[in-house]
């Protein structure tokens, strides 16, 4: 009888402990608390992961023998004399004025656009948030929701890709977007001082618990010279958040120096006489291969790396994969962020299709395993696993891509191909 009684005084407080934690599990699954709480969570859960099993802080290198297939493309991506000048355009790029060329009349010294009205990102949701901030600017009515339920429809989805938002602009809105690479500090004040407020993505090292590198979008909306600052609609930090120019240039390498212009279609041609010669896509990707060359002979360090994943980058764009397969060895072996293909997946394209499989299998493993919220990730793995031949792994991974980001389309078309289901 003594025995029962203690059973029952231990009993109930705790059945009140296992309910009060179920409760706390049901109220996280309300939208607006997770949405709240989900980035905390992912701090914790990201702090006890890497004390339990510590990862590396940098991605890794390539096997040598693998190494050794790119080695007989190094000519072909060997550094060009700075001295060399640019590629020509294919065709000339109408204006409103024929006779003049982006440098010809001089920047103002100081721009301040009247900015949208601001929106902080709500988990991983910088992309989604960004945007709508910068459609707004063109008198868009609607919020991150909005474009995240297109963009990210699963909102653990850890990256918006840069062309995914220039697809959305395009197909969900009645404006006009573009993307273009190897932009400099001026391409983006001239824009702006014309009243297109670029979006920008950039690397930047988030102190705050100590997460490390990441990648992140800014929308500019001004630039002062005297105080060497950009202004930025930070969806992270706040609005009219001053962005230096130097660490700017040096998030922004990690990137390819991308740049995102969105315009009313009645006014695409200020916007190409704005671009000059690289309003033309064709001069651009080739602009952007040569400016990447003469990084990798000028720099070092971290900043090497990031100019040899600009070169791999831009040599995927044009679709030369064996110097692209080159570039990003050079790029691993100088020292990567380990979160760099949460953002960018030019690695993938050119190991799959230079045959060496087990380079995309394995760096995909080596992102999954830090975070299985990368739909591209799966994909390539699924991909790579296909041509091994292993259709079954193959498509559980494009399957698992699809529970990642409902409706992606490469992981749906490739499934089709296969005649498997989704």
């Amino acid at each position: 009888m003594q025995a029962w009684s203690r059973r029952r005084r231990w009993t109930l407080p705790a059945l009140v402990i296992v309910l009060f934690f179920f409760d706390l599990f049901l109220a996280y699954q309300l939208p607006q608390i997770h949405e709240r709480l989900s980035w905390r969570m992912e701090i914790y859960q990201a702090e006890v992961r890497q004390f339990l099993l510590p990862h590396p802080q940098t991605l890794s290198t390539p096997e040598p023998q693998a190494a050794a297939m790119g080695r007989a493309t190094l000519s072909a991506v060997a550094p060009t004399a700075t001295s060399t000048p640019p590629p020509q355009p294919s065709q000339p790029i109408p204006g409103p004025n024929s006779s003049s060329t982006p440098t010809s009349a001089p920047l103002p010294s100081r721009v301040m656009l009247t900015p949208p009205s601001h929106e902080y990102q709500l988990f991983n949701n910088c992309g989604p948030a960004t945007l709508a901030m910068t459609l707004r600017y063109w008198g868009w009515r609607g919020s991150q929701r909005d474009t995240a339920a297109i963009l990210k429809p699963v909102q653990d989805d850890r990256n918006v890709m840069p062309y995914e938002m220039v697809r959305y602009v395009q197909d969900n809105t009645q404006l006009q977007a573009l993307l273009r690479y190897a932009g400099t500090p001026d391409d983006l004040k001239r824009l702006i001082a014309a009243g297109f407020p670029p979006v920008v993505e950039k690397g930047f090292n988030v102190i705050e618990n100590n997460l490390g590198w990441m990648g992140h979008y800014n929308l500019l909306t001004g630039y002062d010279d005297s105080k060497r600052v950009f202004v930025a609609q930070d969806s992270y930090e706040g609005p009219n958040y001053p962005v230096d120019y130097d660490t700017l240039l040096a998030g922004w390498r990690a990137f390819d120096f991308l740049y995102i212009v969105v315009f009313p279609p009645e006014r695409e041609q200020e916007v190409l006489a704005l671009l000059g010669a690289n309003a033309d896509e064709t001069y651009n990707d080739q602009f952007a291969i040569q400016h990447a060359r003469q990084e990798v002979q000028a720099l070092s360090g971290k900043d090497l790396a990031f100019a040899w994943f600009d070169l791999g980058t831009s040599l995927v764009t044009v679709r030369d994969y064996g110097p692209a397969s080159y570039a990003f060895d050079q790029a691993r072996y100088a020292g990567l962020p380990w979160r760099m293909l949460w953002y960018q997946t030019g690695p993938y394209f050119a190991y799959f299709y230079t045959g060496r499989y087990q380079d995309v299998i394995g760096l995909a493993n080596e992102t999954l395993d830090q975070q299985e919220f990368l739909e591209e990730s799966w994909y390539w793995r699924g991909m790579a696993k296909i041509a091994l031949g292993d259709p079954k792994g193959g498509a559980d991974d494009l399957r698992t891509a699809l529970s990642k980001h409902p409706g992606f389309p490469p992981a749906l078309a490739e499934l089709q191909q296969l005649g498997a289901h989704p």
